[in-house]
């Protein structure tokens, strides 16, 4: 389930950027918990979190549905 998470996350960051190439995920699994750190290039922070943070909380609920379903819990980071 980790990578096609983590895949999901870098697809999506990927469309939403205006720097695909500089988009970066990393994933630290453990046994009930995934986290789940992104990268993005300068300026396109705010693309991710978008107005208001509804973007981030959008992304977040997607993984949190999955996540569920396979019993498991993901937490999504940005990094700076």
């Amino acid at each position: 389930m980790g990578t096609a998470m983590k895949d999901l996350v870098e697809c999506l960051a990927k469309y939403l950027v205006d720097r695909p190439e500089e988009v970066e995920v990393r994933e630290v699994e453990g046994t009930t918990t995934s986290v789940l750190e992104l990268r993005v290039g300068d300026g396109d922070l705010g693309k991710i979190i978008g107005k208001h943070g509804r973007t981030i909380q959008a992304i977040r609920a997607i993984l949190s549905g999955v996540a569920a379903k396979e019993g498991k819990r993901t937490v999504l980071e940005i990094l700076e």
